[in-house]
């Protein structure tokens, strides 16, 4: 059986279907794929150089489904937006890794990512969100500081939705992930 809670939830008549993961499992699975031996190198340099929100390219359409059939979701019967959303998961996790014993925003203070990026980043919505994750994720890998897919994945879901409880879910997280930067950064202060 597949880790999907529900195989497909249509949040509006505008809006695609989306699969959505139960828990944290597939972005573990997924990290743990592209980050296995067993996947190759030019699978990993795919997801990689996927440029989410673009047309992806056969080598890159099979490199994800791949990933995300290993991660146990169902791509199948997706819709292009389900495809977007998970490819930059992909991308993210390719491009920097997954760590899930932090907290992504103490992560991101961590990395000195600076105040008025990390505002940016949460305060954008659908492509612009989409166009800032990409460089803050290369940001983050030059500091080699991993993020919390389980958080962010979650976010990349739910952040471009028209239905309301997904759009507060992405309230709720881009706030938790605001007061672990700022909560981290008053204390690197206090220490520093």
């Amino acid at each position: 059986m597949l880790d999907t809670a529900e195989p497909a939830i249509a949040a509006s008549a505008t809006e695609p279907a989306v699969s959505r993961p139960v828990g944290h499992r597939p972005f573990d699975a997924l990290a743990a794929h592209i980050a296995s031996p067993g996947t190759s190198t030019g699978e990993r340099a795919a997801l990689a150089r996927l440029s989410p929100g673009q047309p992806l390219r056969p080598h890159e359409i099979a490199a994800l489904a791949r990933a995300l059939i290993v991660a146990n979701l169902d791509p199948e019967q997706w819709q292009s937006a389900a495809w977007q959303r998970w490819a930059l998961i992909a991308h993210g996790i390719a491009l920097a890794g997954h760590d899930a014993a932090g907290r992504l925003g103490a992560q991101l203070a961590r990395a000195k990512v600076s105040e008025p990026r990390v505002t940016r980043l949460l305060t954008a919505r659908g492509s612009a969100f989409a166009q800032l994750l990409p460089r803050l994720l290369r940001l983050l890998a030059s500091q080699g500081v991993r993020p919390n897919w389980r958080e962010l994945g979650p976010l990349i879901l739910k952040e471009s939705s028209n239905d309301s409880t997904d759009q507060a879910e992405a309230e709720d997280i881009r706030l938790r992930i605001a007061g672990a930067y700022f909560s981290e950064l008053s204390k690197m202060e206090k220490g520093g």
